[in-house]
């Protein structure tokens, strides 16, 4: 556990030995589930997410129904066993929070109008959490929508960055995200070149806030380029 009053950079370097802008360890894989219309799984750093999307469907009650679009939801869960303390099983205002923001961000990308009268529902379970869950679902949820074969405009990618001991780096692990000066999550759609999040806990300077939002935008295009190629990559397996 690491104290409050303890240095979170030692001797230029992270205390997981990381690099100022070096991202976690980052594994994708897609199409890992039978019995959904497609899915994905997402290990960043500690956290592993798992992702599903249905529909697709014919949507009830029919007063949901929007005769021009598709209706998109997501669920966003953190599984009780997720984080060191056990957690209240169900939803809480930022599991809440989360599933809206995924739910707009995907909407931003999704061909919705070719299936009105339809729901389509996204499922975003956190089997482990270690900071960044935000991104790393938006990231699993978006490699979902596309591994299930729905029209998209783009793929929605995301990545943080933050202030620990009055340095800017990228990608906070837990301990920099609970004891450090600021978090500033963003997501984008590359080839649309919109963000679609911008959020930022804590505080920064003007010029502070440039390079973070700099950083947080390669940040994002790198991992942007993974799921690309786990995509690509899936597509040889199935051939």
């Amino acid at each position: 556990m690491v104290k409050q009053d303890m240095k979170l950079i030692v001797d230029g370097k992270r205390l997981d030995g990381r690099r100022f802008d070096e991202l976690r360890e980052i594994k994708m894989s897609v199409g890992v589930l039978n019995r959904t219309n497609g899915s994905a799984y997402v290990e960043w750093g500690k956290n592993k997410i798992l992702a599903g999307v249905h529909g697709p469907r014919e949507l009830h009650p029919k007063y949901l129904r929007d005769p021009t679009k598709a209706v998109l939801t997501c669920t966003y869960n953190m599984a009780p066993f997720s984080v060191d303390e056990r957690k209240k099983p169900g939803p809480d205002r930022r599991s809440v929070e989360i599933s809206k923001v995924i739910s707009e961000a995907l909407g931003h990308v999704a061909v919705l109008e070719k299936y009105p009268n339809t729901g389509i529902d996204v499922f975003v379970e956190v089997l482990q959490a270690d900071a960044g869950t935000r991104c790393a679902s938006i990231v699993a949820a978006s490699l979902a929508m596309a591994n299930s074969g729905m029209p998209m405009r783009d793929m929605i990618s995301a990545c943080a960055a933050g202030k620990i001991d009055g340095e800017i780096v990228l990608d906070l692990m837990k301990e920099e995200d609970n004891f450090g000066e600021c978090d500033l999550p963003v997501a984008i759609s590359p080839r649309r070149k919109e963000i679609v999040l911008l959020q930022m806990d804590g505080k920064l300077t003007r010029e502070e806030f440039k390079k973070a939002y700099r950083l947080a935008i390669d940040g994002a295009m790198r991992v942007y380029d993974m799921q690309k190629k786990t995509l690509i990559e899936s597509m040889k397996i199935e051939e």
